[in-house]
């Protein structure tokens, strides 16, 4: 792969990191923020730049968590993003935040859920055969008792899901799972590592288009639903 240095931003969960990917070896700031993260997340990315002694110059391409998420998360990624790209003239990459979720777990087969709240949950299933991901289940907004079956066993159960609707969702997958990490989330150590690959193939896009991926349009109950 080609020498480069990305940068990558997380900001789906609670959760807020950078990292800075510099020809394989990452370097990354992570911290539970809660909502917080338009006021943090630009010095934290400071901060990492500083340390790292670089500056936006050094830069190849910008990646972040496209979702889906905290819809005021994705959008305050997308937006740093796009601001920055657009202001350095760099390529930038939306990586799906439940392939960040696989991906920051460490295991070959990964059911990824996140806690979308009103009772639902942010769904999608991969496997990594030869370094590459395959989509089993395509990413989704599900109710945990209608979350799509997968194949097989050995599957590592990963993110707030299995915390939030942990009971469901484990007996969805009974005897087929190997491990619950309940309190994973998606890394931007994770968005940098998924998008190297991108960038080094030149499929960066133009900063403008970079868009959130969002699973669901209503974003809260109204007082009759509650």
């Amino acid at each position: 792969m080609t020498k480069m240095n990305i940068l990558a931003l997380e900001t789906s969960t609670e959760y807020c990191s950078v990292a800075l990917w510099c020809d394989g070896v990452t370097h990354a700031f992570f911290e539970p923020v809660g909502q917080r993260h338009s006021m943090l997340l630009m010095p934290m990315l400071d901060t990492l730049l500083l340390t790292t002694n670089h500056t936006l110059q050094d830069i190849d391409g910008i990646a972040f968590g496209a979702g889906p998420g905290s819809f005021t998360g994705v959008r305050i990624a997308c937006g740093a993003a796009q601001g920055l790209a657009l202001g350095a003239n760099l390529p930038v990459a939306g990586i799906c935040t439940l392939q960040a979720l696989a991906q920051a777990a460490r295991h070959d087969k990964v059911i990824a859920a996140l806690d979308a709240r009103m009772g639902e949950v942010y769904f999608a299933a991969y496997e990594k055969s030869d370094g590459a991901w395959r989509v089993v289940c395509e990413p989704g907004l599900y109710a945990p008792r209608d979350v799509p079956p997968v194949s097989g066993d050995g599957w590592v159960c990963a993110g707030s899901g299995f915390l939030t609707h942990g009971a469901e969702l484990r007996a969805a997958y009974a005897g087929q799972f190997a491990d619950v990490d309940e309190h994973a989330v998606p890394h931007a150590s994770a968005v940098a590592e998924l998008a190297a690959p991108l960038f080094a193939a030149g499929l960066g896009q133009d900063a403008a288009d970079a868009q959130p991926i969002y699973l669901r349009d209503k974003v809260a109950l109204k007082t009759s639903e509650r």
